[in-house]
């Protein structure tokens, strides 16, 4: 995957227009109360110079209840508009921080296998996850600290160049030297963000894989090892987090030092005005107090700042996996005809048969440098039972990833029914499949809600009549619940023969025209993997299947075997034509044998 490291312009905020669009009203009206809350804030100095000038200076209280109402109609307008602001911020980040998770779900359903066998869980969780929540966090606070606190210093420069434009002037000269500091460090900051974020990625995958993994890691007593990796990467991004705070700090400390010069030569000019009598008391009260609140709005706008540029990683990162484009994608006619995932036009669906062929065709994996298949040609007719066989790592899936179109060939075409299957949808062709893995996957629910997943209109009577059909109804049988017992989280309960069974079950109610068996009794003891294959025969008769198999004596019956070597098809034949060629398949059969024998 290709990362771009350019900073993005505007921090990336034009990015994630399309999400702040549906709630511009909501915006729109949160600007607006900012500027308010922002407007009533810089009025309060007005008030002490009116006190001191008025009050304080002349002695007198002559006109003060009807200041204490309105500054306490002021402090009430203000308070009002703030707490709204919350609730409307609050109410914004949730909503946007939604759209964006369900975007990046929705884009991740349509991505191609590829996608997934070059990025780790680790990092797609922190796209989701972490990524999602900080530019939620960005649109509603970040946006509105930024909004009011530049309102606020527009605001009191305006009154204060309208009461004193020498004093202002010397105030506003030093607003560059801000700016220049600001983007001074502006590229030091976003480097230096970027590498915590990605070492963030890195540290959520070793959590993964250190939940997830945690009996291979005990069984093969790799504990130590695993602790180094994360620790190496957590001190890492410590070490990367301190440089993105020194810079920080260091920022702040001169945007405040610079305030600080600023406030000097307020007094400065603001004493000498004052003595010769070309300003008030209570002027220079007003420069006073805005010269020092200008610091708190600089350095939380600095604040501001930081955050923004350190968002703008979780941006890229998270517009990168948006632009990810799927390697199979249907082109648009298809899905004018056909429909898509997540909008089918079933109605247009022609019915599959199950005739394959393979013509011509080379292929390459993505991530490859040389071909898998080479001009390879193959007939499956309907019912037909395709055994393939080969060393571990041989390629033996690479056929099925073809035939189930998780992946498209580099050259030729693969027909289904005479026709390339690049010219119907993916879905319609995944909604004949049926595909049983040899790792498998069962969702947390109960076990009716994981047969469902075959067939979502099945009965209860389809339902045990398919676990009957499969050897799977003992599983049932045992839990008190039956099928409203729970599996736990990846069918944990379950034995691996178990949840075998029950995703059997699962393609029987599906009722595949095609049928995919990836090694699935490699896994289990020998009662159990007889149960299986019984399975297997009931559920292969009338289809047609391919069949990965790890242990040869389980598809000696199959139509076509096809032996893979170093990712190539070197033989292809029935059983007894091939022991009679005593070639590769000859030599894995009679090992197995031997090793059967020696047992």
């Amino acid at each position: 995957m290709k990362k771009n490291k350019e900073t993005l312009p505007f921090f990336g905020i034009p990015k994630l227009l399309p999400y702040i669009r549906p709630y511009r009203k909501m915006t729109i009206c949160m600007i607006i109360l900012g500027i308010g809350v922002s407007l009533a804030d810089s009025l309060y100095p007005l008030f002490h110079q009116y006190a001191l000038d008025h009050f304080i200076l002349p002695g007198t209280l002559s006109g003060l209840p009807s200041f204490i109402l309105m500054y306490f109609g002021l402090m009430v307008i203000q308070q009002t508009i703030d707490l709204i602001s919350l609730f409307q911020g609050g109410r914004l980040e949730m909503l946007i921080d939604r759209d964006l998770r369900d975007a990046s779900f929705h884009h991740l359903q349509t991505l191609s296998f590829a996608y997934y066998n070059q990025n780790n869980v680790g990092y797609i969780h922190a796209r989701v996850l972490s990524d999602t929540g900080k530019i939620g966090e960005l649109i509603s606070w970040r946006f509105m600290d930024i909004v009011w606190n530049v309102s606020y210093i527009v605001f009191i420069f305006v009154v204060m160049f309208a009461m004193n434009a020498h004093l202002a002037f010397c105030v506003l000269i030093f607003v560059p030297v801000i700016v220049c500091l600001i983007l001074f460090f502006q590229k030091r900051l976003v480097f230096f963000n970027r590498i915590v974020r990605e070492l963030n990625a890195r540290i959520t995958g070793h959590f993964d894989e250190g939940i997830t993994g945690i009996k291979s890691i005990k069984t093969l007593v790799i504990e130590k090892t695993q602790k180094d990796l994360f620790h190496e990467d957590s001190h890492q991004m410590v070490e990367k987090a301190v440089k993105v705070s020194h810079h920080s700090a260091l920022l702040t400390s001169l945007v405040t030092m610079v305030s600080s010069f600023a406030l000097a030569v307020v007094l400065w000019q603001g004493g000498i005005l004052t003595t010769e009598a070309f300003m008030q008391i209570g002027t220079l009260s007003v420069f006073m107090s805005y010269a020092v609140g200008l610091l708190s709005p600089i350095q939380e706008l600095m604040a501001a700042f930081s955050a923004l540029v350190a968002i703008q990683v979780n941006i890229e990162r998270y517009s990168r996996l948006l632009e990810e484009v799927p390697n199979v994608k249907d082109n648009d006619d298809v899905i004018e005809k056909y429909g898509d995932a997540f909008n089918p036009k079933k109605e247009n669906w022609e019915e599959l048969h199950g005739d394959i062929e393979f013509k011509d065709v080379t292929f390459m994996y993505p991530d490859g440098k040389e071909n898998v298949l080479e001009h390879f040609d193959l007939k499956v007719e309907q019912g037909t039972n395709v055994a393939i066989v080969g060393q571990t790592g041989a390629g033996k899936s690479t056929l099925v990833n073809l035939v189930c179109r998780f992946y498209e060939p580099t050259e030729g075409q693969i027909l289904i029914d005479g026709k390339d299957v690049r010219q119907r949808s993916q879905l319609w062709l995944h909604s004949h499949l049926g595909y049983v893995l040899q790792n498998p996957l069962l969702f947390s629910g109960t076990v009716r809600e994981n047969l469902k997943y075959g067939n979502a209109f099945a009965t209860d009577a389809q339902i045990l009549h398919a676990l009957e059909k499969t050897a799977a109804d003992t599983i049932v049988r045992r839990f008190d619940q039956g099928l409203d017992s729970q599996v736990g989280e990846g069918g944990d309960r379950l034995s691996t023969g178990e949840k075998q069974l029950l995703s059997i079950t699962r393609a029987v109610l599906a009722d595949p025209k095609i049928l995919i068996l990836d090694e699935a009794t490699s896994s289990v003891d020998t009662i159990t993997e007889k149960k299986i294959q019984q399975a297997i025969r009931a559920v292969i008769k009338g289809r047609t299947s391919f069949v990965i198999a790890h242990r040869l004596s389980t598809i000696v019956d199959a139509d076509i075997i096809l032996v893979v070597h170093d990712g190539k098809i070197v033989e292809k034949g029935t059983h007894a034509q091939l022991m009679k060629q005593k070639g590769e398949y000859f030599q894995l059969y009679t090992r197995q044998y031997e090793d059967w024998m020696e047992v």
